[in-house]
């Protein structure tokens, strides 16, 4: 625990250090679980942006993309059910005053109880070696039984009691499982109790006359009421889908564990409209292509895994998460739903407008099913900026810090770096720097020597660091580094847009979908 607790800091204070996340209005002490981004956390987020609205739009025909408003119709919350059911149990410790999640207590709860069952995997394992049969270990071994099924059972209980608003019983649970505030161990709980998490704002120019309006928890509302539009427009028959990246806003109870969870944060969306009854082979479908594209990232098929869902969401008839093996443990990165034809039918209902498609194979108008793929924009950038983030020992028994990107995603393509400032080389390398900046995000750096230069391109995860030397001025070729393995080599001036590209290109990751 302590360790992945030094490394959650060693990823904080790096993103600080190098440029990717600050804390919002610091020079005011800052603003709880608010960040900003920097210059190469805007850089790396828009690379993040691109590959998947390039995988969702650009290699899917029936697939387009809209950019929704944040405010929208107060009905709009009304309809989907946020102003009445949005809500997460909050719990209160009496002798910290701290506040939490009661569903989260138990859940982490639950995972305590995960990592002790594949602890006895790891001794297994390691006292069988090659003989060990880890399949038939975890169908008999006694107490990775017994700790999957106490998970369940706790999991399935609590889905139950707050399904039917029990929350008194999801209290009792905590008390028996005799869990205590995390940071202190007291064990003296408050009632739970329901609480909002949407953000209000007012509509307006006195106050007499607002309109009460609330800032969006989520940007597939701004999908469902622009799906009669989109389709009358773009002519698509069903099955089809729209896609949105956008801001959304939540109250949260507990903000914590960086940019993990926000007030403030970013989404990556799409909805796909199918005829009722298809929709749990389209959710399966989603299910498999999602996963596809996070492993197209290199980032290790063991740090992923699928949690189906013990309690639905009021719209849902199947829900999944991509869970990712961040820093403090495994935590939901993306959600895949089957929406049911919830949010459209309750549209049609509180709009008074006909909600529908006619299909012209069924001969019939019906309202649309949905099935959903939801991502966090800011938990997709801390999986890979934590998972990318080494510290590495060389040969010559020094050390290194690299943030090992891939090459499509890094926020700067390649540094041009004059090995001294005179003798005509700043005015060799400026030359190159503005030839490629129109192809590549670049930059142009001459402080410091070139081993601390290479080092700091390495922290930010640069992919090539091209070195103009003495040389350059004669043969006009140039040292070009690459990043992760260090190899140097010596290469013509002219080859460098064809050799930059072919590495950076995001050819590269959307073909392994």
């Amino acid at each position: 625990m302590a360790k992945q607790e030094d490394d959650f800091k060693k990823v904080i204070s790096h993103a600080k250090e190098y440029g990717f996340i600050f804390p919002s209005s610091e020079i005011y002490d800052g603003l709880s679980a608010v960040y900003d981004y920097g210059q190469n956390g805007a850089e790396l987020k828009n690379n993040i942006k691109q590959y998947w609205w390039k995988a969702m739009t650009q290699l899917n025909e029936n697939i387009v993309g809209i950019d929704a408003a944040i405010l929208m119709h107060p009905t709009t919350w009304k309809a989907s059910g946020h102003v009445d059911a949005f809500n997460d149990p909050l719990i209160d410790n009496k002798d910290s005053k701290k506040r939490f999640r009661a569903d989260v207590l138990i859940e982490d709860y639950c995972a305590k109880l995960e990592d002790k069952a594949l602890k006895e995997i790891a001794k297994a394992k390691k006292r069988f070696g090659e003989a060990f049969d880890e399949a038939q270990f975890v169908s008999t071994n006694p107490k990775v039984l017994g700790y999957r099924e106490k998970q369940k059972e706790i999991l399935q209980r609590m889905a139950k009691s707050l399904d039917n608003n029990d929350l008194a019983d999801v209290k009792a649970l905590i008390e028996e499982l005799e869990i205590a505030d995390p940071d202190t161990g007291s064990k003296n709980w408050t009632d739970v109790r329901q609480f909002n998490l949407m953000f209000g704002t007012k509509l307006g120019a006195s106050a007499e006359n607002a309109t009460d309006l609330y800032l969006r928890p989520e940007t597939a509302q701004g999908i469902f009421v622009n799906f009669l539009n989109v389709q009358k427009t773009s002519r698509h028959k069903l099955p089809f889908g729209i896609a949105q990246i956008g801001k959304a806003f939540r109250n949260e109870i507990v903000a914590r564990q960086f940019i993990f969870r926000m007030r403030e944060f970013e989404q990556m969306e799409m909805q796909f409209f199918v005829p009722p009854g298809t929709e749990l082979q389209f959710y399966e479908m989603w299910k498999e292509k999602r996963y596809k594209w996070h492993l197209a990232l290199g980032l290790g098929e063991e740090n992923y895994k699928f949690h189906d869902h013990e309690k639905l969401a009021h719209y849902a008839n199947a829900a999944a998460d991509i869970e990712f093996k961040f820093p403090f443990g495994f935590k939901e990165l993306e959600g895949i739903h089957s929406r049911t034809d919830f949010d459209l039918s309750a549209h049609e209902k509180f709009s008074g407008r006909k909600i529908q498609y006619f299909d012209p194979e069924r001969n019939e108008s019906y309202v649309p099913y949905v099935v959903e793929t939801s991502i966090g924009l800011d938990r997709m950038f801390l999986a890979l900026f934590s998972h990318c983030l080494k510290d590495e020992v060389l040969e010559d028994g020094s050390s290194r810090t690299v943030l090992s990107l891939p090459p499509a995603l890094a926020p700067v393509k390649a540094a041009i770096l004059p090995l001294v400032k005179k003798d005509g080389l700043p005015e060799f390398a400026e030359r190159i720097f503005n030839d490629l900046k129109y192809d590549f995000n670049i930059i142009f750096e001459e402080k410091d020597s070139i081993g601390k230069r290479y080092r700091r391109q390495d922290a930010i995860g640069t992919p090539f660091c091209i070195t103009v030397d003495h040389d350059s001025l004669k043969d006009f070729t140039v040292t070009l580094r690459e990043r992760d393995t260090m190899k140097q080599e010596r290469v013509p001036v002219e080859n460098l847009r064809q050799i930059i590209d072919k590495k950076v290109s995001f050819r590269n990751l959307l073909s392994k979908i």
